[in-house]
């Protein structure tokens, strides 16, 4: 059996299986729905549906909340419909320009830029290149058909290997073995891309990014992206860690601001101690941003981090800084405690 679905206002229809969630159907037939994890922790996918009943798949409670379902909102990475739908989404010009591939990859190098980050770097196959938009993601294919999720810290543009920004997470599948047992030249496989989070070149307006942590890794190749599109929107990059040692790549942000025009770093930390001897900004890092830029109304923001952070940020800036709502693009990163929940 299969069901319609309907997208307002564009009018796109497809076909999706009974067993098929909304957000998978849409892909397989090129419909560019915004989403992020694809597991119902981060919320990018949310939607409304205007006719018919979804069932949904295990998802967090913060992603979609009762009083939203109660409105028809879905998650539709992990709604599955009961009969044909019309459902209102925002599609995304471009999400589908590049097939999702499988491909091996080599491990060039692990390299440890803080006491709990290492900066990985892919080597692909030879005469090979994966086709992507900076900010988006690759999936790592584990045993038993686990998969993890990593954001390219690397602009296409570069045209080398690509490079990842890892956490290390006590007791997590793949993070344990990437500080613990991985070595150079081993072997993986990843499907990609994945994601709706990259940069909206048709829009002329300044920009905010923000970072909390390793969310860093796709702001980064965000902003060498507009390099190489000698961009010159004004841009604001805020990166907020809990230490200064949380901001393990300070020194190139410090050198686009001194090199770009247009360009403002502003690193913010939370909970320094005295022996790091901070003298920069304190606090969290989204309410640095409204301090500073606290009508937001001509702005495009891009968040990346914590989910946290970001559901903090869209809230707070839609609300009190008068950000449109269709003006916030993010990427909240769910770890393995998010999947288990």
């Amino acid at each position: 059996m299969s069901f319609q679905i309907t997208v307002q206002p564009s009018g796109h229809q497809f076909t999706c299986d009974a067993d098929e969630t909304v957000l998978t159907a849409a892909l397989r037939a090129g419909i560019g729905l915004p989403y992020g994890c694809k597991n119902g922790a981060c919320g990018s996918c949310k939607g409304k549906v205007l006719e018919g009943t979804v069932e949904h798949k295990a998802h967090q409670q913060r992603a979609l909340s009762e009083e939203e379902r109660q409105r028809g909102m879905a998650l539709f990475c992990c709604a599955v419909p009961g009969k044909d739908l019309v459902i209102e989404a925002r599609e995304v010009a471009g999400s589908s320009e590049y097939p999702v591939r499988k491909m091996p990859t080599r491990v060039a190098s692990i390299e440890k830029v803080a006491p709990d980050v290492a900066v990985v770097t892919l080597q692909l196959p030879a005469n090979e290149a994966l086709a992507y938009r900076a900010g988006q993601y690759i999936e790592f294919l584990l045993k038993d058909g686990k998969r993890r999720s990593y954001s390219m810290a690397s602009a296409p543009s570069l045209e080398g290997p690509i490079t990842l920004h890892i956490r290390y997470m006590a007791g997590g599948l793949f993070t344990e073995h990437v500080f613990n047992s991985m070595k150079e030249r081993d072997i993986l496989r990843f499907e990609g891309p994945h994601g709706t989070f990259f940069l909206r070149e048709e829009s002329s307006k300044p920009i905010v990014l923000l970072a909390s942590g390793t969310g860093f890794a796709p702001i980064k190749a965000l902003v060498e992206h507009l390099i190489h599109l000698k961009s010159t929107r004004p841009v604001s990059l805020y990166w907020g860690g809990r230490r200064p040692m949380d901001l393990y790549m300070n020194a190139l942000c410090e050198e686009w601001a001194a090199t770009l025009p247009g360009f403002r770093y502003v690193p913010v930390v939370s909970h320094a101690f005295p022996e790091d001897h901070w003298t920069g900004r304190t606090g969290y890092v989204h309410a640095a941003v409204m301090q500073d830029i606290p009508d937001m109304s001509n702005y495009q923001v891009y968040a990346c981090g914590a989910p946290v952070v970001v559901d903090s940020a869209r809230a707070d800036y839609v609300e009190k800084c008068h950000l449109p709502a269709d003006e916030f693009y993010a990427d909240a990163f769910t770890t393995e405690a998010d999947l288990a929940s």
